[in-house]
C-alpha cells in the first residue's frame, strides 16, 4: 500500500494542506482499488462512503439525460478527488463516475474526510475552493451548451482534449475517446458528431486515422469554437 506522505499525487488535491501525522493516519484508513477501463466507480443517486483520489487513468463524471443518453459533465485525471461534494453533503451523488482508461485510486472513508474538515481549517477552504471551482465548470458548461452551436462546442471540446491531456508524438490526441464519448461531452448524438469530424477532416483543420483525431489547424479550430467561421 502506498503512503500518503510520500505520495507526489496529494500535492494537486487538498490532501496537500494535511500535516503529517494526518497523512499518516490516512495511509493506515485508505484503500487501493483497481478499476479497468467502462468500470463505473460510483452510479447517480448513490451514498458515497467516501472519497476517490485519482492516482492515474482518466475518469468521466456523467449525467443521465431525459433521452437515456449520458452526458459528459467533466473529465477528471491524476490528482483530482471524486465525490467531495456527495461525502460532505451526506448525499446522494447526482453524477456517476466511469473509467475512460484503466485507474488506480485510493479511497478515504467519509469518517476520514469529516474528520480533517472538523480540525484542519486549511484543508477545510482547499475543499471549499475546490468545489466552487467545480460549480463554476458546471456554470461554464451550461452557457456554452445553451449559447454555443454544435459545431462550435465540437471544436471547443477538441482543443480542450489536447489543452488538458496533450498529444502524442505523432500529434495525435493523447486521450482516445469514442465518438459517443465526444458526443457525449459536446451533447448531441453520436451520428451529428461522426459527420462534423469528416467536414472539419475533409477541411484540413484535423485529421483522422480510427479513433485518433489530430489538429492540424489551430487558428481555424479556434475561430469555430468562437463561432466567427
Amino acid at each position: 500500500m502506498s503512503k500518503c506522505e510520500q505520495c507526489i499525487v496529494r500535492q494537486l488535491n487538498s490532501l496537500k494542506t494535511l500535516t503529517k501525522e494526518e497523512l499518516s493516519h490516512l495511509t493506515s484508513c485508505k484503500g487501493d482499488q483497481i478499476f479497468k477501463k467502462g468500470e463505473r466507480i460510483f452510479e447517480e443517486g448513490e451514498h458515497l462512503k467516501g472519497v476517490y483520489c485519482i492516482k492515474s487513468g482518466v475518469c468521466k463524471l456523467v449525467k443521465l439525460s431525459a433521452n437515456g443518453k449520458d452526458q459528459i459533465v467533466k473529465l477528471t485525471t491524476k490528482g483530482d478527488l471524486l465525490g467531495e461534494r456527495s461525502t460532505l453533503s451526506n448525499e446522494p451523488t447526482n453524477l456517476s463516475a466511469v473509467a475512460v482508461t484503466d485507474m488506480e485510486v485510493c479511497f478515504i472513508p467519509q469518517v476520514e474526510i469529516i474528520n480533517a474538515v472538523s480540525t484542519n481549517a486549511n484543508f477545510t477552504i482547499d475543499m471549499f475552493k475546490s468545489m466552487g471551482k467545480s460549480i463554476r465548470h458546471s456554470d461554464d458548461l451550461l452557457v456554452n451548451m445553451s449559447q454555443k452551436t454544435m459545431k462550435a462546442r465540437l471544436a471547443a471540446t477538441l482543443l480542450m482534449l489536447e489543452d488538458d491531456f496533450g498529444k502524442e508524438s505523432d500529434g495525435s490526441l493523447s486521450l482516445v475517446l469514442t465518438r459517443e464519448e465526444v458526443a457525449g461531452i459536446v451533447g448531441t448524438a453520436t451520428e451529428s458528431v461522426i459527420r462534423l469530424l469528416s467536414q472539419f477532416g475533409k477541411d484540413k483543420i484535423i485529421k483522422l486515422d480510427g479513433k485518433h483525431i489530430s489538429i492540424l489547424d489551430y487558428d481555424m479550430l479556434r475561430m469555430v469554437s468562437d463561432g466567427l467561421d
